[in-house]
C-alpha cells in the first residue's frame, strides 16, 4: 500500500524519475527486438549487399564442391608427403647397405650387387626428387 502511495505521486517517485524509468524500460526492451530485427535483414552491414545474400542451390553445391575438392588436394599432399619420407628411409638404408658392401670390396674390384644397389638408390633419388616437386592442388 506504501509503495503504491509512493509510486502514485509520493515525493520520493516524482513525476520526472517514473517517466524515466518507463523509458529505460522501454529501451531495454526495445533495442534487443530492433537489434534482432536488423541483424537478420543485413548480417553483415559493411559487406556489399551481393555478398550477403544467401546463395542459390547450383551456388551451394559449387561451394561444396570446392571444399571437397580442396580436402582431396590436401590429403593427396599429405599422402605424397608419407609417400616421400618412407622412400627417403630407403634410401637412408641403401645407401648405407651400399657403403658396407663397397667397405668389403677391394678397391680394384666392384661387384655386380654393389653396381645393382647403385643403381637402385639412383632411381628411388629421382623418384623422390620427382614427388618432391609435384604438388597437388588446383590448377
Amino acid at each position: 500500500m506504501q509503495l503504491q502511495k509512493l509510486w502514485a505521486g509520493g515525493k520520493r517517485f516524482p513525476k520526472a524519475f517514473r517517466m524515466g524509468v518507463f523509458a529505460i524500460a522501454a529501451f531495454v526492451v526495445a533495442v534487443p527486438v530492433v537489434s534482432h530485427g536488423l541483424w537478420q535483414q543485413s548480417p553483415n552491414p559493411h559487406l556489399p549487399p551481393e555478398l550477403n545474400r544467401v546463395p542459390d542451390s547450383n551456388q551451394a553445391n559449387d561451394i561444396n564442391s570446392q571444399q571437397t575438392q580442396k580436402k582431396d588436394f590436401e590429403a593427396a599432399n599429405t599422402e605424397r608427403k608419407k609417400q616421400i619420407a618412407d622412400d627417403s628411409q630407403k634410401l637412408l638404408k641403401l645407401a648405407t647397405d651400399l657403403k658396407t658392401e663397397v667397405d668389403k670390396t677391394s678397391k680394384d674390384t666392384l661387384s655386380l650387387n654393389v653396381i645393382r644397389k647403385a643403381d637402385a638408390i639412383e632411381k628411388l633419388a629421382q623418384d623422390v626428387k620427382e614427388k618432391m616437386k609435384l604438388s597437388v592442388g588446383p590448377g
